[in-house]
């Protein structure tokens, strides 16, 4: 059986209730809570590009934090930390473990390509620091389970950044699925499509990026050893040597949202995928179309990502009492009977005296109050970007202090992240392949 995820603890919703018709629609408001804890949290950044940047930028906006140093193998990006803090004289190095080292430092953000986060968050803790890492978790399933060794071992706070699983919006998804509001979920669908180059992450390189001022050999880390090159720097999620496509980029967020909302906690049992590079033949090796159907526990969940095609990001939850589906910044619930609104349309197939009999019988036993129908009260509630940063930093901060688990630890993170390198398995092998708990490995039989 599926294990259930702590329920968040630092959110407060507001709800403002009108009625529309036969709908109701209902405002969510997070709010960051002041800290019950006294004194200030000092945390060093390791990566300060696009992902991390916006990290550091909400991280020096909440009450009792301050980042005390900054590392990335890039230059640039050194002026760039100090920009964001406000800080001239704020502490930058390409050597992330001189943050380590550091007794002022209380945890570490890691915003890092996914080829670095073992070694990272492996380091931060046996370094005796929290850390909240970037999704996905790994760069392969090995990796995980070594990162959840090096958080157990240390007794460490890990915290995979699927910012949703902190949001306002999630924590309603999953009050309303664990009270029943469509029934045991029996299909999930999972969707999010883009349709422009920066989408399909073709960014442009720092305009001086050079050999000078960018530590290319260390950034390859355990990558085979190629040529200086500003494309792979700047668009490494292209490449399976460095990033994990869009299964690590997107899905992840997708798949980490429905754990949380559903209470699950495992790997998926088996993978189907389908896609190819349709779009963006610019040498990549990853797919910009991906879709995946995974096997949770018997319950079919169907994912499409697509980076030549934009279409609405959507989680939809199908149950026999109705559908309840999540966007960026609202949850649908559409209620169902599951019943008969008139005669069954099977009795077209009887003979005429049989029909009528059928029928008036169904209407007597369904009888019609006219203009007291019975009406469907779809509800909508609506909140704040599911994606916020905020409250999930907040999370993670406050549990430096407090030393309470975090909703998206290593394991919740290594079982979200498993399902993106299944569904990368099955797509470059062609064949479905399925978890093995025992070994801890992908298999295809």
């Amino acid at each position: 059986m599926a294990n259930h995820v702590p329920r968040r603890q630092f959110l407060q919703a507001g709800l403002a209730l009108s009625t529309l018709g036969a709908s109701k629609s209902l405002r969510l408001d997070a709010q960051i809570l002041k800290s019950a804890n006294a004194g200030r949290v000092r945390f060093g950044i390791i990566g300060v590009g696009m992902e991390g940047s916006g990290l550091l930028g909400a991280a020096v906006t909440l009450p009792g934090v301050e980042c005390v140093g900054a590392a990335d193998l890039y230059d640039g990006r050194h002026t760039l930390a100090r920009e964001i803090t406000g800080n001239a004289g704020l502490f930058t190095t390409r050597r992330y473990h001189e943050l380590l080292e550091r007794k002022d430092v209380d945890c570490i953000l890691a915003a890092v390509p996914d080829h670095w986060h073992m070694r990272v968050v492996v380091d931060a803790c046996n370094a005796g620091k929290d850390i909240y890492c970037e999704k996905p978790m790994s760069h392969t399933p090995a990796q995980g389970f070594e990162m959840i060794d090096a958080a157990e071992r240390n007794n460490r706070i890990v915290q995979i950044g699927s910012q949703r699983v902190s949001s306002a919006l999630c924590a309603k998804a999953r009050e309303l699925y664990h009270d029943g509001a469509i029934g045991d979920v029996e299909m999930v669908e999972l969707s999010l499509g883009r349709n422009s180059p920066t989408g399909a992450w073709v960014y442009p390189p720092p305009l001086d990026l050079s050999p000078q001022n960018l530590d290319w050999d260390t950034w390859l880390n355990d990558a085979p050893k190629v040529p200086f090159n500003p494309e792979r720097f700047a668009r490494w999620r292209c490449w399976k040597e460095y990033g994990t496509g869009v299964g690590g980029d997107l899905m992840v967020h997708l798949i980490s949202g429905m754990l949380y909302t559903l209470g699950w906690n495992e790997a998926p049992k088996s993978a189907f995928a389908l896609g190819g590079i349709f779009r963006f033949p610019d040498g990549r090796n990853m797919p910009d179309t991906h879709a995946v159907l995974f096997d949770y526990h018997g319950i079919p969940v169907y994912v499409r990502l697509n980076l030549g095609s934009s279409t609405r990001e959507f989680a939809r939850f199908l149950g026999p009492k109705g559908v309840m589906e999540a966007t960026g910044d609202s949850i649908r619930l559409l209620p169902q009977t599951g019943l008969d609104e008139s005669p069954s349309y099977y009795s077209g197939s009887f003979p005429a005296r049989m029909r009528a009999e059928y029928v008036n019988q169904w209407e007597s036993e369904h009888p019609v109050h006219y203009g007291h129908e019975p009406v469907t009260a779809d509800q909508l509630y609506q909140g704040p970007d599911w994606d916020d940063l905020k409250p999930h930093l907040w999370t993670f901060f406050e549990a430096t202090k407090s030393r309470k688990p975090v909703p998206e630890d290593a394991v919740f993170g290594n079982h979200a992240a498993l399902a993106c390198h299944m569904a990368n398995a099955s797509y470059f092998q062609k064949k479905q392949v399925f978890w093995d708990e025992g070994s801890r490995a992908i298999k295809t039989n």
